[in-house]
């Protein structure tokens, strides 16, 4: 029989079931070529894109990338380049009716051809030989300031002069400059210290370091947020660029305030720049023996000291000047350590020991804790004559709960450095006042009358985390001289107080 022809639909079928196997069998075949051939490809171009010395900047002419990369280089070499004293200039606001008594000051920290500092007069001044003018900065007699106005009723006008003295600074277009220093004529600098703390900051970035008022009113007053002037002040060349050119603006909206540094405050905060704290600026608003200030400073390198002329010599037996040439004796051997408090005790006689580097050592009766020592005793009265106590922004403490506990305080006398074993040697005589009559069952400082203290320098100390260093009484063959050594803490070493069952008394574990 014949096949029985068949219809379109039927026939359109049956073709396309027979093509469907063939394309099946060809997808997966070109999708795996097509796979592997962009799989290739990204190998390849990762791998020249790697491998290539070019990749991030392929883009930029040979000659602009190789000063890019010279440029990054230079600014790596210069931050790795330790702060010196030639990166710093001092700015002193000086007064020409003061200037023949305060210039004293300014001789015993500044040294010619080491330190870089102008002295910013508001007139000039008859200079004499006799003067030692020599020895002194170059002067600079200030702009005139009389188009500001100056609206304070117990201040004085040359707060205007004296907060200027940074932009006309800047405009002096020095060179080599990373930090500027303001302070007053009866400001005393350690220069050394003040480029050893500097050189923790980065001067590219905008910084302004100092401290507050030793006053609590003062702060409350002014603000706990602005660097007291007499007690100095730094600011980087950054920062004093941007004051010069906002800073006449600036001076226009505060005529009310007092002084240079709240008018500086008030520029800095209209800038958003804080205040950044360093301990060892001292703006020294009290009164009378600051003794227990100098004794049980705070662990941070002893930055200046002011209002020399208002409190009493640091030393007795001395006059103001007198004294401070003393201190800056040890000075030279060892900046870094000056005024640093070390605690230890002497277990056989139950004394408590407190050094104080380079000026002063105290020997009391009983046991004090560290804790105790490192508070200053109130041997000074606040700035405001009410205040009591409660007065300062710190802690204080009595300067005895005990008669019997009155310090035995012996004095500097010489320093000197021995290279034989590389250590200084400091000398401390007792100072000769009457003492209480004591009953206490224990043996009389009295029987110390010198006291002698080793320790090794350490210019780089404040480049580690602070730490007080540790002192340990050695045995002495010298009648009537307790030994002492100074320095780094050893492994374990601690200041510690313990008691024993039946006497009481303190033992010093290294």
């Amino acid at each position: 029989m014949k096949e029985k022809p068949k219809d379109s639909d039927s026939l359109y079928w049956e073709q396309t079931m027979r093509t469907v196997p063939t394309q099946t069998k060809f997808l997966p075949k070109f999708m795996v070529s097509v796979i592997i051939f962009f799989s290739l490809s990204y190998v390849f171009y990762t791998f020249k894109l790697i491998s290539s010395p070019q990749s991030c900047n392929s883009h930029h002419p040979p000659q602009l990338k190789a000063q890019s990369q010279a440029s990054i280089l230079n600014q790596t070499k210069e931050t790795k380049i330790r702060t010196q004293l030639d990166h710093i200039v001092f700015n002193i606001g000086a007064s020409s009716k003061l200037w023949n008594k305060r210039k004293e000051y300014i001789k015993l920290w500044y040294k010619k051809n080491q330190t870089r500092a102008i002295v910013w007069l508001d007139k000039p001044i008859k200079q004499s030989k006799r003067s030692g003018y020599r020895d002194l900065p170059p002067m600079r007699i200030s702009e005139d300031t009389s188009r500001f106005n100056y609206t304070h009723g117990l201040g004085r006008r040359s707060a205007i002069r004296i907060s200027r003295i940074v932009s006309e600074t800047v405009r002096l277009n020095l060179t080599n400059v990373r930090w500027i220093i303001m302070g007053d004529d009866d400001t005393v600098f350690v220069p050394d210290n003040l480029a050893r703390v500097l050189n923790k900051y980065d001067h590219g970035d905008m910084y302004y370091i100092g401290s507050s008022s030793e006053s609590h009113l003062q702060n409350l007053v002014f603000s706990y947020n602005m660097a007291f002037g007499g007690g100095g002040f730094a600011i980087s060349y950054p920062l004093a660029k941007a004051i010069e050119k906002m800073q006449d603006r600036c001076l226009q909206r505060y005529p009310d305030l007092y002084g240079s540094d709240d008018r500086m405050h008030a520029c800095m905060a209209e800038l958003g720049v804080p205040l950044t704290k360093e301990l060892g600026f001292h703006q020294f608003d009290v009164h009378g023996d600051v003794f227990g200030l100098l004794a049980a400073h705070p662990i941070a390198p002893l930055l200046s000291l002011h209002h020399l002329d208002l409190v009493e010599p640091i030393l007795p037996n001395m006059n103001r000047v007198q004294a401070l040439q003393h201190l800056y004796l040890p000075m030279k051997l060892d900046s870094a350590a000056i005024l640093q408090q070390s605690i230890c005790y002497d277990q056989s006689k139950s004394w408590t020991v407190s050094v104080s580097w380079g000026y002063a050592v105290q020997i009391l009766r009983g046991i004090l804790s560290p804790r105790e020592m490192e508070m200053p005793p109130r041997t000074f009265l606040n700035w405001r004559p009410k205040a009591d106590f409660t007065g300062y922004p710190f802690n204080t403490r009595p300067q005895a709960r005990n008669l019997c506990q009155k310090p035995f305080v012996y004095y500097l006398s010489s320093c000197v450095y021995d290279q034989s074993t590389n250590r200084t040697v400091s000398e401390y005589l007792l100072h000769r006042i009457e003492y209480p009559d004591c009953h206490w069952k224990m043996a009389n400082p009295s029987e110390v009358e010198r006291v002698e203290v080793h320790k090794r320098p350490d210019p780089y100390m404040w480049d580690k985390a602070p730490r007080r260093n540790c002192c340990r009484i050695l045995s002495s063959e010298k009648e009537g001289t307790m030994v002492i050594d100074v320095g780094v803490c050893r492994d374990g070493e601690v200041a510690e107080v313990t008691k024993r069952k039946k006497k009481k008394r303190a033992v010093h574990h290294i």
